[in-house]
């Protein structure tokens, strides 16, 4: 039997449903919107453990790579939804409350199935195939015109690739002695669109695309630029890379507006301002952006950033990053604020 607490909180969500903007938030992509499927799988990149999570709500490591909330969970927010995206794996849920949004993301996973095998996560089309088990549930729980409804109308939010480049791209050679730097962007591209298509063909109408971070200024990429010799600055090679791509996603972006029927595709490029935010981190209320809170900050991420580690920041709201590969949950927070201003507003 439910408590009335339950009964309440769950009045509560249905309430701020009845008044939020789109029905559900959708979520597909990597480590910088996965809210715990990992978790559910065999593979060493999971973060359900302290300090991870010590800044969500109860203080609980989810399986966000955060010390709290990631940019779905803000976005979900400000469309009148709740204020978190479940994980589709987590058993703790249910498709009465993946109605209201579900998140399909693995960390450690690309466009490129190959990125996805070199940590053994769960490929982007496998994404899709919970995606398509998700409608199925969907269907049966509200009926044909309701789910399809929900379908049509949810926020789809897309966010991977940086993986794919420091994973994969300039960490094995397979694929540099088959593309050179800009072939490998067109064929990432290429997957980009199909899966914006197949999106599109089972229903999906608004869609947001993510464009990758100044991912040169991570600070994981730092600390090797340094180790090389190059000092302690961004991997500006990294961010050229980043920077063209998301240029190339901005040329999909307006082709699938134009092949696609009755859909609206959006761009949500965090590049700049993220950007400014390394460079001038004071600007924006933190103290330290060249390394992480989380251990050392120099390098570790997932079980090398554990409870037991003595130099853990005491207060993360001073640091860009949480760990050496992801930003703290104030940078997700800020960021997220800007694109639903600037990008996703014309789903208001």
């Amino acid at each position: 039997m439910h408590s009335p607490a339950l009964i309440l909180a769950h009045l509560l969500l249905l309430c701020a449903a009845a008044g939020a903007k789109v029905p559900a938030v959708i979520v597909f992509g990597d480590s910088s919107v996965d809210a715990g499927n990992n978790n559910q799988i065999s593979t060493i990149l999971k973060s359900n453990f302290a300090p991870y999570g010590r800044d969500f709500f109860g203080g609980r490591a989810t399986g966000r790579f955060s010390n709290g909330r990631i940019p779905p969970d803000f976005i979900s927010e400000a469309f009148g939804l709740r204020p978190f995206v479940p994980a589709y794996l987590d058993p703790s849920y249910n498709i009465s409350d993946f109605a209201l949004g579900v998140c399909f993301a693995s960390a450690g996973t690309g466009y490129d199935t190959a990125t996805s095998d070199v940590l053994s996560v769960i490929p982007l089309v496998k994404e899709l195939d919970y995606y398509k088990d998700f409608q199925k549930k969907l269907r049966a729980y509200m009926g044909q015109r309701k789910a399809n409804r929900v379908i049509s109308e949810s926020l789809y939010l897309i966010s991977v690739g940086t993986n794919d480049f420091l994973e994969n791209y300039y960490t094995f050679p397979r694929r540099r002695s088959r593309y050179d730097v800009d072939q490998y962007q067109n064929f990432l591209v290429g997957i980009a669109s199909n899966f914006v298509k197949t999106l599109h063909s089972l229903g999906a109408r608004k869609i947001s695309l993510g464009g990758l971070p100044p991912m040169g200024c991570l600070p994981l990429e730092r600390t090797t630029n340094m180790i090389r010799g190059n000092g302690d600055g961004c991997v500006e090679t990294y961010n050229t890379v980043a920077y063209n791509f998301n240029g190339k996603l901005n040329v999909l972006v307006q082709k699938l507006n134009r092949e696609l029927r009755g859909v609206k595709v959006v761009l949500s490029n965090p590049y700049l301002v993220l950007q400014e935010i390394v460079r001038k981190p004071s600007a924006y209320g933190f103290e330290v952006a060249s390394i992480a809170c989380c251990a050392s900050g120099m390098f570790e991420m997932s079980y090398l950033c554990d409870q037991y580690n003595p130099f853990t920041c005491t207060d993360a709201n001073k640091y860009v990053f949480w760990d050496s590969f992801h930003p703290t949950q104030k940078t997700n927070q800020i960021v997220s604020e800007y694109l639903v201003k600037h990008v996703l507003n014309v789903f208001l």
